[in-house]
């Protein structure tokens, strides 16, 4: 695939645009950072009595709350103490941050360090945003560095023309949360391997009771209907980027399988009370029996922070006609293409990448893929840890073009929504739909 690299002055202008904004990709972690082992990473080395002032200041911009800010403050201060040659400076911007990232690339005042979420990287690689860190890598004798210990289809989201621009420093999959309480007085059996769509489908319905305000599950976009789409076999943008399949019976047959269920109250709550009670609240809320979140999401434990929460278990999400695919929402820490020390930068982004794999999870390196490292990393994770992992093997993320963020929002505003509203059948909305979307592609 072509790089087709842009002037820098017509990236800048199209960051001041927002070309490159869309919706949030939702989600939540509430991983706790402990006992982080720090590897040197090709650091300098210097006197471990060096002054901190003479320490390189690397700026690093992330999406981080409140809450998730002082947990990755905590592995910035591990990773800050063992260097010698730098000291990272947390920058984070939890409201418009893609906004505020477009901004100071285009005004040549971005941080040395930035996260990006999966469908970013191969747009801002592509104009120029991001440094190669490809030769850096492979000179790089450190187990952080090593690229074969990656998931492959999580680290391929970080690499762009056969280029890698970044690390991913987290692979979520996607898992069904329930409500042990409801299916108890439901008498339902509690999901295990043999479900299917039909299973869930099913038990979601006997699991309702709109009376009391009870429902089996709750879509709203979320869970991604091309996971969906995947376990039966379709794709939204086939592999090598050159066509938008979205009109085949696998693809059609698994989005009106979604549209039947999402704002459906035989199934699941409407559109109004979900944005009326809250989506993740609902089920904490012993409102939705069956809730699709991400591995690192706190539903299995919330109760034991509040124990008005409801007491929720992990399970694989049920079989598809073709498998079990499951989405795994990543991102990377990449580095600035105009930062002033991009050696020490690399070097920064390297041992902040070591760090937080032993605090988010999964961590997508596999021989940081155990019980073990899940159960250090997020100590209430530690009775799901094995299901989780049973998931890595079926984890798979999207295919992603430069032009992911229009591509994204064309696909949701002429496709999803109308199918999500019973304005069409996948079937009446695909083939129009296609031919706009593969206008995208590059």
């Amino acid at each position: 695939m072509s790089t087709g690299k842009r002037p820098t002055a017509d990236f800048e202008q199209e960051l001041l645009n927002g070309r490159l904004s869309r919706r949030k990709l939702i989600t939540r972690s509430a991983a706790l950072g402990v006992g982080v082992p720090l590897l040197g990473a090709g650091l300098t080395l210097r006197s471990r009595s060096a002054s901190a002032q003479e320490k390189v200041k690397i700026r690093l911009a992330t999406w981080v709350g409140e809450d998730e800010g002082k947990e990755l403050q905590g592995v910035i201060d591990k990773v800050n103490q063992s260097a010698t040659a730098f000291e990272i400076v947390s920058e984070p911007s939890p409201a418009d941050y893609y906004t505020k990232l477009q901004t100071t690339l285009a005004g040549a005042s971005a941080a040395d360090l930035f996260w990006l979420s999966q469908e970013y990287i191969a747009g801002y690689a592509d104009r120029g945003a991001l440094l190669d860190l490809t030769d850096r890598l492979a000179a790089d004798d450190s187990p952080t560095a090593n690229l074969d210990d990656y998931v492959p289809a999580i680290l391929k989201e970080a690499q762009y023309d056969g280029k890698t621009f970044g690390l991913p420093w987290i692979s979520q999959p996607v898992m069904l949360y329930y409500n042990l309480e409801l299916f108890t007085a439901a008498g339902i059996a509690e999901p295990d391997e043999t479900w299917t769509w039909d299973t869930f489908k099913t038990n979601a319905a006997a699991l309702t009771d709109k009376s009391k305000g009870v429902y089996g599950t709750s879509f709203n976009g979320w869970p991604p209907i091309q996971m969906f789409i995947w376990q039966a076999g379709g794709e939204v943008i086939s592999e090598d980027l050159k066509s938008c399949p979205i009109d085949t019976p696998e693809a059609e047959q698994a989005a009106d399988y979604y549209a039947s269920i999402i704002y459906n109250e035989e199934y699941a709550p409407s559109e109004a009370t979900i944005k009326e009670q809250g989506f993740g609240e609902m089920a904490k809320a012993s409102k939705v029996a069956m809730f699709y979140g991400g591995a690192a999401d706190d539903l299995d434990y919330a109760h034991k922070k509040d124990p008005k929460n409801a007491v929720m278990k992990v399970a694989l999400v049920p079989k598809g006609p073709k498998d079990r695919t499951t989405f795994a929402w990543t991102a990377a820490t990449v580095v600035n293409s105009k930062a002033k020390n991009p050696d020490v930068a690399y070097q920064a982004m390297v041992a902040l990448t070591e760090g937080i794999h032993h605090w988010k999870i999964v961590a997508p390196r596999k021989s940081l893929a155990t019980a073990d490292v899940i159960a250090a990393s997020v100590p209430d994770k530690a009775e799901s840890a094995e299901t989780i992992l049973k998931a890595v093997p079926d984890m798979r993320s999207f295919n992603v073009i430069p032009d992911h963020a229009e591509w994204d929002t064309m696909f949701f505003d002429e496709f999803q929504d109308p199918l999500f509203h019973g304005k069409g059948k996948a079937a009446d909305l695909a083939p129009d739909v296609r031919a706009d979307l593969e206008t995208l592609l590059p």
